[in-house]
């Protein structure tokens, strides 16, 4: 089975609690705190693997957490990094965020990495908080916690030529005759469902990987027939090979099959009419073809060439493949995403609102609520066994404005104020 598109939850290893200790040793009066750091938590990263062709793995696997980090401890001693988590996959991976769609990588070539999930860093111990004023502090950091997202994962074929058309123009029989691949092939339509690679030598010594996509049909940019299942593919593609039958058999008119395709094309990308296409007249040795391709030749611009072949006797077949090896050749790359122009460097000063580090709401019952990233990492950080670790937490709050901003909401003595799941007490 070809998987091709999957979602998967992933996390970073969230890093080691530092510890609270003090030097107990002979001979060593007031031997002050001992406390060691915590270790950084594991990545998770993805790394290409050019032996993998599909997201089939990511089918029975979905959730990636990686391990955290070593506690501190005693003698000052810091607790271990853990081991990025490495998860392989197939070239031309597209990884993106599942809630914002913004592309996280873009995997292309063997042993391409990118993190995927960052891990949070270890918690300090009380060494680290050691000051004149209070040399034997009571007061750790538990491990910050790892970042955890949802990704979505499209596979994107690395193909140098992607084969185009209606379904049963005779794609996967070109491709046959042309490589050593073997793709389904019958007289029904949508044969093929899942793409197919073949490489493809012309008999000059040159080489390149030609793909039998899916067939197209009206309307498959809004996801009509396999739509973007198909289309999704052919975005890395150089040069867009389009295949059209020229008999005529099945009723249709070769010259509106041609135009829909290309109207698909436009309207799923507009980049994709950006690259160059060679057009196949096939299906040649059946007798109404010659008249049908003077009458489709007719309606193009003239510089338009246009191959006739017939994949099934394989007439014509070596002029098209030197054509399209030297389309190749002088066709670049078309990049995936943009990318920066790192050539220029400006910086752009903006004014903005300076924002709160928190988020204020009242529940219905009259708790007050606070919320928002930077509050509950802080509050995930500190070790509430401890007085000085609540104390500074307290303190923190304030430094926030998070007591200001209760009392705007008239917030007085013993109402209730709730971080996360845990509610505390406010006292003015």
């Amino acid at each position: 089975m070809f998987i091709d598109k999957v979602k998967v939850y992933t996390k970073g290893g969230d890093g080691g609690d530092g510890m609270v200790a003090f030097r107990r040793e002979k001979y060593v009066p007031k031997g002050g705190p001992a406390g060691g750091d915590g270790g950084r938590g594991a990545d998770v990263i993805f790394e290409v693997d050019e032996g993998l062709r599909t997201l089939m793995d990511f089918r029975y696997q979905r959730h990636f957490k990686a391990p955290r980090g070593q506690h501190g401890m005693s003698k000052n001693q810091h607790g271990k990094n853990a081991e990025p988590m490495v998860v392989k996959v197939p070239p031309g991976t597209v990884v993106k965020d599942a809630e914002t769609e913004e592309v996280i990588a873009d995997l292309t070539t063997h042993g391409q990495r990118s993190i995927i999930a960052k891990a949070g860093r270890g918690g300090r111990g009380n060494t680290r908080f050691a000051t004149p004023a209070n040399p034997a502090p009571e007061i750790s950091e538990k491990g910050e916690p790892g970042q955890e997202r949802e990704i979505v994962m499209e596979l994107k074929l690395l193909a140098d030529v992607g084969l185009v058309g209606f379904p049963s123009v005779g794609k996967s029989t070109l491709l046959s005759v042309v490589s050593s691949a073997k793709p389904k092939i019958a007289e029904y339509h949508f044969t093929t469902i899942v793409p197919n690679l073949g490489v493809v030598e012309t008999g000059d010594g040159r080489t390149f990987v030609l793909a039998d996509l899916p067939g197209l049909i009206e309307g498959a940019h809004e996801g009509v027939g396999l739509g973007h299942q198909f289309l999704r593919h052919i975005e890395r593609t150089r040069v867009i090979v389009h295949v059209v039958d020229m008999s005529g058999v099945e009723g249709r008119n070769p010259y509106e099959d041609y135009v829909t395709i290309n109207k698909e094309l436009e309207q799923y990308n507009l980049r994709l009419m950006e690259r160059p296409q060679i057009i196949v007249a096939n299906k040649m040795d059946i007798p109404e073809s010659e008249e049908n391709l003077k009458e489709f030749k007719s309606k193009l611009p003239e510089d338009v060439q246009v191959f006739p072949i017939s994949a099934f006797t394989q007439q014509g077949l070596r002029e098209l493949l030197f054509a399209v090896a030297d389309k190749i050749e002088t066709t670049p790359e078309f990049p995936l995403h943009e990318e920066e122009d790192t050539s220029v460097h400006r910086v752009i000063y903006k004014h903005e609102e300076q924002g709160r580090d928190f988020e204020l709401t009242r529940d219905p019952d009259g708790i007050f609520v606070i919320g928002g990233p930077k509050i509950e990492r802080l509050f995930k950080m500190t070790d509430f066994t401890r007085d000085d670790s609540v104390k500074r937490f307290a303190k923190q709050l304030r430094s926030y404005g998070v007591d200001d901003a209760l009392r705007e909401r008239g917030a007085e003595n013993g109402d209730t104020v709730r971080i996360m799941e845990y509610e505390f007490e406010f006292v003015d």
